[in-house]
């Protein structure tokens, strides 16, 4: 589990034209931000 002001452990995405991205690959260049939501079509 990750807490509040955790390190974000090193994760792969999956993207389009079968390319990946890996958190690591944005360590020191980059912000990154992450959002969840439920799918449009679940009930909430």
């Amino acid at each position: 589990m990750v807490n509040i002001g955790d390190k974000a452990p090193d994760f792969v995405l999956p993207a389009t034209g079968n390319r990946h991205f890996h958190l690591e690959d944005f360590k020191g260049k980059k912000n990154v931000v992450l959002f969840f939501y439920p799918l449009d079509w679940t009930p909430v």
